[in-house]
């Protein structure tokens, strides 16, 4: 059984790993990150059977995970050191030239925990499926996730993914929409409404849930009811509301925080809405 309050408090310390990331060069994804940050937490550390200390690219005989969102890497990057994939000091060179933690996750410089490059939005839902396909192949029966922006449903490679995933019955996949219904340039349905995104995803053959991503009991019992859901010939979308910016009441529910960073200010007073429970970097 998950311990809410252990997660809680590990989401209370990636959140403050987050804004202090992005003040300290002035540049980065605050907004999605913190409202994410409950369900990677709960992904990495209590849903998902992985070894940070073998980590491997092929991923054989373990779960794997995409992040499709890539600007929202200060969370990423927080989770995988929290879980153990690099140390934890090295947060502090975030998008500093020649580290590890560039702006938008890459393979080059050979960081663990990572498998592709994303950032360019529309891809990591063909790389979930290609993973997962290949993993029904080789007998593999462990699960592939990803996570995608509702604003990056805009793109139509997604699309065609979720069609594919469809017509070869990748059962094992399960893909996280953060539906906070912001993006850069301000609201979705201003932008480009996705309309009922529910009945959008059951027409194209995907078995739906949907659950608050920032209530950590929510989190954990609608994956796991997902995970009950895999190997029944259909993918599995769920999707996930959040408040961007949470945890930080200045930047809550605002496309503006999106991608900007806090003053000295601003990040004093996130951290004093932040709980430090594990040890700042």
């Amino acid at each position: 059984m998950a311990d809410i309050q252990n997660l809680e408090k590990i989401a209370s310390q990636v959140r403050r790993d987050i804004v202090r990331m992005v003040h300290a060069q002035n540049s980065g994804h605050p907004g999605g990150s913190l409202g994410c940050t409950d369900f990677l937490t709960a992904l990495y550390f209590d849903i998902m059977e992985v070894d940070s200390k073998k980590f491997e690219m092929d991923g054989k005989e373990e779960d794997v995970f995409f992040l499709s969102n890539g600007h929202i890497s200060p969370l990423w990057y927080s989770i995988l050191a929290r879980k153990g994939y690099f140390n934890i000091e090295e947060l502090g060179t975030f998008r500093t030239i020649n580290s590890r933690l560039q702006g938008h996750p890459t393979t080059k410089e050979g960081l663990p925990g990572i498998r592709i490059a994303s950032g360019s939005l529309g891809q990591g839902l063909s790389a979930a499926c290609g993973t997962a396909l290949s993993k029904k192949l080789n007998k593999d029966n462990k699960l592939v996730f990803s996570l995608h922006g509702d604003g990056e449903l805009q793109e139509g490679q997604i699309w065609e993914a979720a069609l594919f995933a469809t017509q070869h019955k990748i059962d094992n996949i399960i893909a996280t929409v953060d539906y906070n219904g912001q993006q850069i340039d301000g609201a979705v349905d201003s932008v480009m409404t996705l309309g009922n995104l529910r009945a959008k995803w059951e027409s194209f053959g995907w078995e739906v849930l949907e659950m608050n991503g920032n209530v950590m009991s929510d989190v954990i019992d609608t994956i796991n009811k997902a995970k009950t859901l895999t190997g029944k010939g259909k993918p599995i979308v769920i999707l996930m509301k959040t408040e961007m910016g949470m945890g930080v009441d200045f930047m809550m529910g605002s496309h503006k925080w999106h991608g900007i960073a806090p003053n000295d200010e601003q990040l004093e007073s996130a951290l004093s809405q932040l709980e430090e429970t594990l040890g700042d970097y």
